[in-house]
């Protein structure tokens, strides 16, 4: 992060707002006027040192808590008035609302910088995907993105608002739940390259059908930059269903630079070819631009193969260097809930763990049970599963429809938490039942004592679910 991102006078002229400070200073000792901000923070428990405190009025109205944002070490506290307990000669910069003050900061960030800002959105892989792209682009300038899952109305422009105006790159997630949602952030971000990584079932409890969803999800061109001299780029998946209509709204949007990625004959990016290697490690061929390239991919999964063809032509669209996005991409990691492993040993046995659990829908479990199959296993493959939240009146459908993957995905045993997850525990055969309850962290103790040398577990689930508290509790408790 930049030392100086915003200084008093920078971020009063973009947000409107007048500088103030509490109490009676000598003449030209004008704290309200003389701070920098290295960064932005909404909650004061992950605040950082010289943070702008922004006190949105949210959940709980964070103009209650500026003093401990002081004490937490901010340098100013954006807020729309002036909380009596702020302490004496702590900045405050006065907006009419501090919602509109974010955004008005992001607006000026984003107009400062004269980088490549990516958008990337989709019903699964949208995290995974924007972290492959630091991971890509970081050998060919500085890249500017969130560190978490900051994908919402908050998140967005939180994240833009912390854009340095020196960065070459910006990576954006756009998520929604709710058709209208994705408008208004892509438009704040005004993205030069857009990626939908796929569109499947997800969030159906707020939308009709998965068509609804891609239209949803085409919002994200609305906001695409467009210019005289270039065309913004859109970046779809091929194999997917949708990717007629993605093209068409794409189009309608005025892009003229779409490109495709996907596995078919006739992608602009090819998967070749995908297998796990006896390292462990997914080894992948890719063709573009007639060229073809081969390498070892960080994360596992074909489905992040093919978020890494969507990774390479953002890259070459906004100039990066396919070389070193190849050597990025070799040296990732997984992240905790995305595909993390973890190698648990004891004096009988070793057994792989692997943590899926940040997040759940009929494409994500797919994905993570081809996963699951692809991986060399001396033993048993078994799958501990969560709910798969927010799908809606075919949520009980949606969850039994799993079996039938999971039985071609060579899984030798299921267990289940949640009653909707009971829906498919009914329809495994008896000798695939590992066990049922009615949450994930009540399974550990019988999961942990039918292990066996050389069993590969995974755990998937919505985070509602709390599949991550299973998993924290595993590995702290070892085998």
């Amino acid at each position: 992060m930049t030392q100086n991102l915003w200084n008093a006078f920078e971020a009063a002229a973009s947000t409107g707002g007048a500088l103030c400070a509490r109490g009676d200073y000598p003449e030209g000792d004008l704290p309200e006027e003389t701070w920098v901000a290295s960064g932005l923070s909404i909650d004061t428990r992950t605040i950082s040192k010289g943070d702008i405190f922004v006190a949105l009025q949210d959940q709980r109205d964070g103009h209650d808590f500026v003093a401990n944002a002081f004490e937490a070490g901010a340098s100013v506290a954006l807020v729309s008035r002036a909380p009596e307990d702020t302490p004496e000669g702590k900045p405050l910069l006065v907006v009419s609302d501090t919602l509109t003050g974010l955004q008005d900061l992001a607006a000026a960030a984003r107009d400062r910088c004269y980088g490549k800002l990516i958008g990337v959105t989709g019903s699964a892989g949208k995290t995974s995907t924007k972290e492959m792209l630091r991971a890509a682009l970081d050998r060919s300038g500085i890249v500017h993105a969130a560190e978490r899952s900051f994908n919402n109305h908050l998140g967005v422009p939180l994240t833009l608002a912390a854009l340095p105006k020196e960065a070459d790159y910006g990576i954006f997630e756009i998520g929604m739940n709710h058709a209208g949602e994705i408008t208004p952030l892509t438009q704040l971000v005004k993205p030069h390259i857009t990626i939908v990584t796929t569109v499947a079932a997800a969030h159906l409890e707020f939308f009709n059908s998965v068509e609804e969803i891609a239209e949803a999800k085409a919002e994200i061109f609305k906001g695409l930059r467009n210019t005289s001299a270039k065309s913004g780029t859109a970046i779809l998946p091929f194999d997917n269903a949708y990717f007629d209509l993605l093209k068409k709204r794409a189009e309608e949007n005025g892009c003229r630079d779409i490109i495709s990625f996907g596995t078919k004959p006739g992608s602009d990016y090819q998967l070749k070819n995908y297998e796990i290697g006896e390292d462990g490690r997914a080894h992948v061929s890719v063709a573009f631009g007639g060229d073809s390239f081969d390498f070892r991919l960080g994360l596992t999964g074909q489905h992040q193969a093919m978020n890494a063809l969507a990774v390479l032509a953002a890259v070459v669209s906004a100039g990066g260097d396919i070389a070193n996005a190849i050597q990025g991409l070799e040296a990732m990691a997984a992240v905790e809930g995305r595909g993390a492993r973890h190698v648990l040993k004891s004096d009988e046995k070793t057994v792989t763990l692997i943590d899926e659990s940040y997040n759940a829908n009929p494409a994500s479990m797919l994905a993570s049970f081809n996963v699951l199959k692809s991986m060399p296993c001396t033993s048993r493959r078994i799958a501990v599963l969560g709910e798969m939240k927010e799908l809606g009146d075919d949520a009980t459908q949606l969850h039994a429809a799993l079996a039938e993957d999971i039985k071609e995905a060579n899984i030798d045993l299921v267990f289940a938490a949640g009653p909707m997850m009971m829906a498919l525990y009914d329809q495994l055969p008896e000798q695939m039942r590992g066990g049922y309850a009615e949450t994930a962290v009540a399974l550990l103790d019988e999961v942990k004592s039918t292990l066996q040398d050389g069993d590969i577990v995974m755990a998937k689930g919505s985070n509602a679910s709390k599949v991550s508290v299973f998993v924290k509790e595993f590995l702290e408790g070892g085998l």
